[in-house]
């Protein structure tokens, strides 16, 4: 029995059909296991969002190329952990105030700059993923890098605390490729770590902190609590020095896991130091820590400096404080603290004082004071002419795959 024309031409189709599904299908797994291995490429959330495909309505059977697949894909524009463009330009802020990062961005990113910091404390219990949401979005539209500073860790429950906020932050589209974590805050000092200055119990802390957010993401760039460096053991608190002797004894290399080191180079006494000076009591107090981890515990790797605080206090808020400087006098100290030392020191990477805004009585270290009205040396500090940063950026692209009959 003979076959029909039209069944003829009804089974070439089909089979044609099938072929086509089918390579298509090959072609699509391939071109995803391209994408996956490429380094460079960072998915953001669910890897099914990255990829749209657009297919032709209709087949003409006289069409050579018969199905287009458009790819879309999100990475970051590179991978130097210490980019040559750097501003270092940053501001201490608030994730609860929306003008916070506007007021910050136009002194940070001020006068050619672009791609200045921001120190954010981080509640490891705050899972509130709106307002974090809305975070991410500010950095990412303002062109700022956040540092995530944690605090506010359950002693006793720090492990799934950790956990929790390592895998809360990583759900986030953030703004660069590294994503900066300065692990709590001063710990040798008793105010900041629970009324005891317990070396061995940080540096636990501190050394499960940086093996789950690190299991989470590689891109985690982890960092200590920056301690007081100006600090004495006198029961209230414990020298720093002492304290990173202790940690290392505890758990050894414990600083050779740092990406990075945090630190709060206060200009001492009273917050009114000489910006010339230097020591543990000065603006340049990392010095003294990086060579007491070279010299004393045998760190050998160049750790990148991230100042989380610093700063002077000064005598103007809602009340006058005579024993402090005068905002004129503070914007003269910054004024030469940034030219002459921390912009030329290579080490120094990010410089963000203490901060936008505090209520009393630590509002003398406010920028702005209570109607957000910046003092002097915000102004100060906006003139000087800043870096545009060239940090791996987000980044999108997209690509046409053509399945084509030869």
């Amino acid at each position: 029995m003979s076959v029909s024309k039209e069944k003829r031409k009804f089974w070439m189709r089909f089979i044609l059909t099938l072929i086509l599904l089918l390579s298509t299908a090959y072609l699509m797994y391939v071109e995803f296991n391209s994408v996956r291995k490429n380094e460079n490429l960072r998915d953001i959330g669910d890897i099914s969002k990255m990829f749209i495909f657009e297919t032709e309505e209709e087949w003409d059977d006289e069409e050579l190329c018969t199905v287009v697949q458009n790819i879309e894909y999100v990475y970051y524009s590179h991978d130097d952990p210490l980019w040559e463009q750097n501003n270092k330009f940053g501001l201490y802020i608030y994730a609860e105030e929306k003008d916070f990062f506007e007021i910050a961005q136009k002194l940070v990113n001020s006068n050619g700059g672009k791609w200045g910091y921001v120190l954010i404390p981080y509640n490891v219990r705050d899972y509130d993923t709106k307002k974090w949401a809305r975070v991410f979005d500010q950095l990412i539209k303002k062109n700022l890098i956040p540092v995530i500073q944690l605090w506010n860790v359950d002693i006793a429950n720090y492990q799934e605390e950790t956990r929790n906020a390592a895998e809360f932050l990583n759900r986030f589209i953030w703004p660069i490729k590294y994503r900066y974590i300065s692990v709590y805050n001063e710990p040798n000092d008793n105010k900041f770590w629970y009324e005891r200055s317990d070396a061995a119990e940080y540096a636990r802390i501190l050394d499960y902190t940086i093996r789950i957010f690190k299991e989470v993401n590689q891109d985690f760039f982890m960092m200590n609590a920056a301690f007081n460096v100006s600090a004495s053991s006198d029961g209230q608190s414990t020298d720093s020095f002492e304290f990173m002797k202790k940690m290392d004894e505890s758990v050894s290399g414990i600083f050779d896991k740092l990406d990075g080191w945090a630190s709060h180079p206060y200009p001492q006494p009273n917050f009114s130091g000489s910006p010339y000076a230097t020591g543990r009591w000065s603006i340049r107090a990392y010095e003294d820590e990086l060579k007491f981890l070279k010299d004393e515990l045998g760190v050998e790797k160049e750790l990148p400096v991230f100042i989380t605080e610093t700063g002077w206090a000064h005598a103007e808020g809602e009340n006058y404080e005579p024993s402090f400087p005068p905002v004129k006098k503070v914007a003269e100290y910054f004024e030469i603290a940034f030219n002459e030392v921390w912009l030329k020191d290579d080490r120094v990477r990010a410089v963000m004082p203490f901060t936008i805004r505090y209520d009393p009585p630590f509002d003398h270290f406010s920028w702005i004071n209570k109607d957000k009205v910046p003092y002097l040396h915000y102004e100060v500090l906006k003139k000087i002419e800043k870096v545009e940063g060239k940090p791996p950026t987000l980044s999108t692209g997209n690509v046409d795959i053509y399945n084509c009959l030869e």
